[in-house]
């Protein structure tokens, strides 16, 4: 379970909570990228990752979804910009990473956190479409997005990080 607070992040595993404190200079400077963040855990590290200094790019496959994230990550003081990005589409995915070059230079930090489950129930029991599915976004996209990020990650020449965010079933 993750829970972003105001000032620290609390992650629980198992029985112990691991605590930490906003650092807001730790990553200025870097650009960060997230999928699949206009809510839930992908908004919590957009916000987490602003917080700690980072300009950052929201997506969401729904423009009105990007627009509500914008607002609300601005108006907590943090400097970020979004884009209709569904993972699956080619021209969406570079549209994300020029809007990041564009509007901040190049980008840093990649979080893949799209993810599609399509049925619910035992995995097992799963249909063959909507394995097709799960591995088309969830894996494949997953791989694109950082086939993609790379390159631009290696021209900033500060290291960097990519991140998988992934659902049990894929």
């Amino acid at each position: 379970m993750l829970r972003a607070i105001t000032q620290s992040a609390i992650v629980t595993m198992g029985s112990r909570n691991l605590c930490s404190n906003v650092n807001p200079s730790r990553l200025q400077g870097k650009v960060a990228v997230v999928t699949a963040s206009t809510d839930g855990i992908g908004f919590a590290i957009a916000e987490r990752l602003g917080r700690e200094g980072a300009k950052v790019v929201v997506s969401s496959r729904k423009e009105q979804n990007v627009k509500k994230a914008v607002d609300q990550l601005k108006s907590a003081g943090l400097d970020v910009t979004g884009v209709k990005c569904h993972v699956a589409n080619a021209a969406d995915r570079k549209s994300l990473f020029e809007t990041a070059v564009k509007q901040y230079g190049g980008i840093d930090i990649l979080v893949s956190n799209a993810a599609v489950n399509p049925e619910v129930g035992a995995v097992l029991d799963a249909s063959e479409e909507a394995w097709d599915k799960i591995f088309d976004v969830n894996v494949k996209c997953s791989f694109l997005l950082a086939k993609e990020a790379l390159p631009l990650i290696r021209q900033r020449k500060s290291g960097g990080s990519i991140v998988f965010v992934s659902p049990i079933a894929g």
